[in-house]
């Protein structure tokens, strides 16, 4: 049976990011058998490790040519880096967590590994550096325009129609055709993975969803003529419901996939119900990038307190989808 290879990057340097995955590496969790590459430098590991007290045994990894044997193994980068400053944003943190992630995407996407773990960056410190993506999302999109992100947990899932964009921009894509594509996608993605598990929730985009026109036309102009279309086609599809009851809706019945209009619509109510566990997933590509469904978290960054759970439940989900080619 062949191994399967994930590459995991460490994140921001200033943040949690390369303690978490020295801790979910540590043996104290359960993961799936597999490859594992950071994508990292060994300078940061090494002195995080001293401050945690944790160490990796991590073999060189130099591409596909590697042993495919599981366990762990380093890519090492080199960075401008002589000291881990944590605790704020910083033009050279921001190098070189973008350094990180750009060469794991390039080994995803040679098909050198099946799946990519993110640990957490700073987007004011990519920007300090000079890079013109907001996030990993928006990087990925440049090589899959049609990439989705959405979010996992046991207990609800969500899929955003748009990112990481001011609101007044993300009104601008609630269109008829859009929304069809979108809702095409996701069904396409989760019969390939899924196949028959889930039914999708359209959350509307005005209070009550419109109220039949009288506080908004959109769910009448695009959102419904889309749900119909997509129906038409066999996605197992409803809505627009109530913004503000669809995640209790979804809740109470397995299998509801809630389809979020905008980025805060679909995430308060996620972060909310999983922060600790839930995992940020991006979609529609030939490779799964999954991340911990939380940030940098300067403020704990080198205290001892952080927690590994989200990035363990990244792991096991990206080796859950990586078996599934896009």
């Amino acid at each position: 049976m062949t191994v399967r290879r994930l590459a995991v990057t460490l994140g921001d340097p200033g943040g949690i990011g390369p303690e978490i995955v020295l801790e979910a590496f540590s043996g104290r969790f359960c993961l799936p058998e597999a490859q594992y590459i950071i994508f990292g430098s060994s300078f940061i590991l090494e002195e995080t490790g001293r401050a945690r007290g944790t160490r990796l045994d991590l073999k060189p990894w130099d591409g596909p040519n590697s042993p495919g044997t599981s366990g762990f193994f380093l890519r090492d980068i080199k960075t401008g880096i002589k000291s881990v400053q944590r605790g704020s944003s910083s033009a050279e943190n921001g190098e070189a967590s973008f350094l990180f992630f750009r060469e794991a995407v390039e080994a995803a996407r040679r098909g050198d590994v099946q799946g990519l773990i993110t640990a957490p960056i700073s987007k004011k410190s990519w920007n300090l550096a000079g890079a013109k993506w907001r996030g990993h999302t928006e990087y990925l999109a440049q090589f899959y325009p049609q990439a989705i992100m959405a979010f996992w947990s046991e207990k609800v899932k969500v899929a955003l129609l748009s990112h990481h964009l001011p609101l007044r921009e993300a009104l601008d894509h609630i269109t008829k055709e859009r929304l069809l594509d979108y809702f095409l996608l996701m069904h396409r993605l989760l019969e390939r993975s899924h196949p028959g598990q889930f039914e999708f929730l359209v959350a509307g985009l005005n209070p009550h969803a419109g109220e039949d026109g009288l506080l908004g036309s959109e769910e009448i102009t695009e959102i419904i003529p889309a749900i119909q279309e997509a129906q038409r086609q066999g996605v197992r599809i409803s809505g627009p419901y109530p913004p503000d009851t669809v995640f209790l809706q979804a809740l109470r019945k397995s299998g509801q996939f809630v389809l979020s209009l905008f980025h805060d619509q679909g995430l308060i109510a996620f972060k909310l119900q999983a922060f600790d566990t839930g995992v940020n997933v991006t979609l529609g590509m030939p490779f799964v990038r999954t991340s911990p469904d939380h940030g940098t978290a300067f403020d704990i960054a080198g205290k001892g307190v952080a927690s590994p759970q989200s990035l363990v439940e990244a792991i096991r989900l990206a080796y859950a989808f990586s078996s599934v080619s896009d």
